[in-house]
């Protein structure tokens, strides 16, 4: 009898110990599908994104290509601007260096007619400037 329920009892902790397993296996097989349908989901994004992803690169690509080609375009005037700032600058000083050698007043001037002999000022001719 003692045998009997040895058996009895030895039983009954297997079915309870089933039971529980098949209970902890079923939670689990529900984990991994909520987990399964979380990938999906993941993966859905990610290939949203990454498309995304393509056009602002593929969009930067053409931003960048564009801007190069106006810098070039735009490249030719900068040097121009510079040319004529240096022209500038130097009739500028030139203008100064004459100024400097005539002390701030201007040459004599004298005028040639082509039927007439030529005419010749005597002394300087002062002109104000303002």
């Amino acid at each position: 009898m003692l045998i009997k329920l040895s058996v009895a009892g030895a039983s009954g902790a297997f079915i309870f110990l089933a039971v529980n397993l098949v209970g902890t296996l079923k939670k689990g097989m529900v984990t991994l599908d909520e987990t399964n349908k979380t990938l999906a989901e993941v993966r859905n994004a990610v290939n949203g994104l990454t498309e995304e992803a393509e056009q602002l690169i593929h969009t930067a690509n053409q931003i960048t290509v564009d801007l190069k080609g106006k810098i070039k375009t735009v490249d030719p005037l900068l040097e121009s601007a510079q040319d004529v700032g240096e022209m500038i600058h130097n009739v500028t000083s030139s203008i100064k260096q004459v100024g400097a050698v005539f002390g701030g007043k201007r040459p004599p001037r004298t005028e040639i007619s082509v039927n007439e002999p030529p005419v010749r000022i005597k002394g300087p001719v002062h002109i104000n400037v303002k």
